[in-house]
């Protein structure tokens, strides 16, 4: 019978990048995905993060569940991959010795053979490389949505942050080629895929392994003159490699969402000097006003760690006045914990955990506090959505469907009598606004529908494994309800939440 599998995947992007990749591999090597219920797998795939100070006890934790389960299951197999199996090792196998396989970031596509190995020889197989094998997206994918992809640009980081471990887990920066993410780029979008997130540690880096400093900013107006694609999206750049090319990229580019994910990670510049960070917060602010000047309706996102150690009250609160000064739409908020194999788990004045937890609440408020307030600016604004699916975890009690804006806010929407599916592109108008979300309860002013939701409505999946996979294009009509069209933006502007710009 057909072996199946089930990856539960941690952390960032590039890990749920990487769990396409894996679940392609393991297609082609003729594994079936176990169904959503009631079914248990004989693969289960960990696909790791070390990020977090809790990682390791979340994963041991999760490996222990599962020893009684293996044992009255013969043949499951349990496989660990990703950034903590490349910190840990062989340690896995000995802390959890029912573990089959453990491999990490850089030989991803060694997953089937590791577990055919593993079976064979009824022993652990445990396979690190110190570089990269193959490209991860040069690997067969099984994507989960139709209407939405990511492609990885480049793998790896040069920085030396203080508190980051990702560059001794990903290794040194490795670009991928301009024509191989283009022609990625490219099929996705001639299979429908309407929106692409350009993956990356650090994408405003690209092209310094080929020598083009300005190799990002040609991508993205390359990217927009691939026919079909309507949104592209990107993350995440480092305020060190922020250059006024790519600025002018994206005002210019229109398939270029209306949105900056840019980590500020401390308003203070002790702390950046501390954390390594090359910038200060002056420079910090200064690219978000060059931003604002050449896209007004961008929405900007950022990463902010509370409780560096040697963070004082004086650092705190310059923290807190970048967050008033900058205005960001939302921000991932951390609380710092010390990761063994970083130079900063070794610093001295470590903050304390009660005063790290005060800040953090304090911070999480001023916050919130602006999130809400530039949400509100937007009641009674036209907003195009692209419907997605297992965004609004109260659609079914409210009878409404989610999905996102172009500047990447969440639009939970009334649909009422139209059929509209995941994949869909819709245009509805803002009534209320929370802040993390808006609500869009007025009547639908145009919908969409796209070979996007056809695919979904049949139960097609984005990709199959042994391809560049993809999903449903766009259709041509557009039921226009008196209010602008839906779809690919023209030169001179960009519908977004905020407007048109």
């Amino acid at each position: 019978m057909t072996r199946s599998y089930a990856i539960r995947t941690y952390g960032c992007q590039m890990n749920a990048h990487d769990s396409e990749r894996l679940a392609g591999m393991l297609e082609s090597a003729g594994y079936r995905p176990a169904a959503a219920h009631g079914e248990q797998a004989d693969v289960i795939v960990f696909n790791t993060c070390a990020v977090r100070e809790n990682a390791d006890n979340r994963l041991y934790g999760n490996l222990g569940h599962l020893r009684p389960v293996k044992d009255a299951h013969p043949g499951m197999q349990i496989a660990v991959g990703g950034c903590l199996a490349q910190k840990d090792r062989a340690e896995i196998v000995r802390r959890a010795p029912w573990v089959d396989v453990v491999f990490g970031t850089h030989n991803i596509g060694s997953l089937p053979a590791l577990l055919e190995r593993a079976r064979h020889n009824e022993t652990a197989q445990v396979e690190i490389k110190e570089s990269l094998e193959v490209f991860p997206s040069s690997l067969p994918a099984r994507r989960d949505s139709a209407y939405a992809a990511w492609v990885s640009i480049s793998v790896g980081c040069n920085n030396t942050c203080t508190f980051c471990i990702v560059p001794s887990l990903r290794g040194t920066e490795v670009d991928r080629r301009p024509g191989d993410v283009l022609a990625e780029v490219s099929a996705l979008a001639a299979e429908g895929v309407l929106e692409v997130t350009l993956l990356g540690q650090n994408v405003n880096s690209y092209g310094v392994e080929f020598g083009d400093r300005a190799a990002f900013g040609k991508l993205l107006r390359a990217c927009g003159e691939i026919d079909g694609l309507e949104r592209l999206r990107f993350t995440s750049p480092h305020p060190r490699d922020f250059t006024s090319d790519v600025i002018t990229a994206m005002a210019e580019t229109p398939v270029v969402c209306p949105q900056l994910h840019m980590p500020l990670q401390s308003g203070s510049d002790s702390m950046l000097k501390a954390m390594r960070r090359s910038y200060r917060s002056a420079r910090y602010l200064s690219i978000l006003d060059e931003v604002r000047a050449a896209i007004p309706d961008a929405a900007i996102t950022t990463d902010i760690i509370v409780g560096f150690p040697g963070e004082t009250d004086a650092d705190f609160e310059a923290t807190l006045d970048v967050v008033r000064s900058a205005r960001f739409s939302s921000a991932y908020t951390f609380q710092y914990s010390p990761r063994p194999g970083t130079p900063a788990a070794t610093l001295p004045d470590q903050v304390p955990k009660e005063v790290v937890t005060q800040r953090y609440q304090r911070l999480v408020a001023v916050q919130e506090e602006i999130s809400w307030e530039l949400n509100r600016e937007l009641v009674g604004r036209p907003v195009e959505v692209l419907v997605a699916q297992g965004e609004g975890r109260k659609d079914g009690a409210t009878h409404r469907l989610s999905g996102r804006a172009r500047d990447g806010r969440l639009v939970h929407f009334a649909p009422g009598d139209a059929q509209v599916r995941p994949g869909d592109l819709v245009q509805a108008t803002i009534t209320y606004a929370a802040p993390h979300h808006l609500v869009a309860d007025g009547p639908l002013a145009g919908h969409r529908r796209t070979r996007a939701g056809d695919l979904y409505g049949t139960g097609g999946s984005a990709g199959s494994a042994g391809a560049e996979p993809g999903a449903g294009t766009a259709g041509p009509g557009v039921t226009g309800l008196g209010l602008p069209g839906i779809g690919r933006p023209d030169a001179r502007s960009r519908t977004s939440v905020g407007g048109t710009r």
